[in-house]
């Protein structure tokens, strides 16, 4: 290579290099965007204003949510995917998102892993069967033996298919044999109004749409799928404590950026999601929502991806649910 070229090669570079270390000192300067793929008023969309919110605080520049949903996450997912790598596109994810839709679905259009950098985990919801007070079944075991004893009868209502929530209902077929059809509603909305109106008698639900009917009596809580009882609901068992080792299935809320964007400012928003999560009021905004704060490297959020992506990966190929 000419000498010429070589220096003009070494100056493009230090431009560069340079260029990138000025955005990456003075981040944020301008409004962040928060994708959050799904609609407004559910779950993933109150784990992200709060996300929003904090780091709109620590940033002093806004941090504006923009609902995108559609697919169970794939379409708002997948349009983050294709942001400038800059940090001023983030997208909040779920366990769904991450490692669930990459193998229900044939070509979702992104792969968690690859086409984005895990920031760091926010929170996690356990999944929670809950059952309408007409159901005579207090406990899971009773659950189990009252649909062994007529197969066929009693529905699961769920969200759609890949939200944990029904993975976990299938999952819990497996494990158990007992045959019960899965109802699949569009957000834990309408689900938790219909196993409190008594149309479907049980659901895999999540806490926040129904703490409230379950504190009142109007739902009754049996078991929840962590590895330890929620804080929230600290007197219903968990799925092994009931007699189910190994069954777990939570919801997970993290934080994403599109692949490439500089690692120093993946470093800067991981710091303050860990900031943010030890704070008493984020903690109580967080248990509001139904969750747990969760604080993790963004090399711990990869590994917590990959190991669920074969968990879920493997019942789905089982089960033959993917989806063309």
């Amino acid at each position: 290579m000419p000498t010429c070229r070589k220096v003009l090669l070494v100056l493009v570079y230090a431009a560069l290099a340079s260029t990138l270390a000025a955005q990456v000192q003075d981040y944020p300067a301008r409004s962040i965007t928060l994708v959050v793929p799904f609609p407004a008023g559910g779950g993933v969309d109150s784990m992200g204003r709060i996300v929003a919110d904090q780091l709109t605080l620590a940033f002093g520049q806004q941090v504006v949510v923009e609902n995108r949903g559609g697919a169970a996450g794939v379409i708002g997912t997948r349009a983050a995917a294709k942001a400038a790598p800059d940090g001023y596109t983030l997208v909040m994810s779920t366990s769904g998102t991450t490692t669930i839709n990459p193998s229900l679905y044939a070509n979702p259009g992104y792969d968690p892993l690859k086409d984005f950098v895990p920031i760091g985990l926010v929170a996690a919801t356990p999944i929670v069967v809950m059952t309408h007070p007409s159901l005579p079944a207090g406990s899971l075991a009773e659950l189990i033996a009252l649909a062994k004893a007529e197969p066929g009868k009693f529905d699961i209502g769920t969200p759609p298919p890949g939200t944990e929530n029904y993975l976990a209902a299938e999952l819990f077929k497996v494990a158990t044999g007992v045959d019960m059809t899965i109802v699949a509603y569009k957000g834990t909305g309408p689900l938790t109004n219909d196993l409190v109106g008594g149309h479907v008698k049980v659901g895999f639900n999540t806490i926040a749409p129904a703490l409230g009917q379950i504190q009142s009596g109007a739902l009754r809580a049996i078991a929840v799928a962590g590895r330890a009882r929620s804080r929230l609901l600290p007197d219903v068992p968990t799925f092994i404590e009931a007699g189910l080792p190994g069954f777990e299935a939570v919801v997970r809320y993290g934080l994403l950026a599109p692949a490439g964007t500089p690692r120093p400012i993946i470093e800067r928003l991981n710091a303050e999601l860990r900031m943010m999560v030890q704070s008493d009021a984020t903690a109580q905004r967080i248990a509001a929502a139904g969750g747990e704060p969760l604080a993790t490297t963004p090399d711990e959020y990869a590994a917590d991806i990959a190991r669920d992506q074969a968990k879920w990966g493997a019942l789905i190929k089982k089960l033959g649910l993917r989806v063309e």
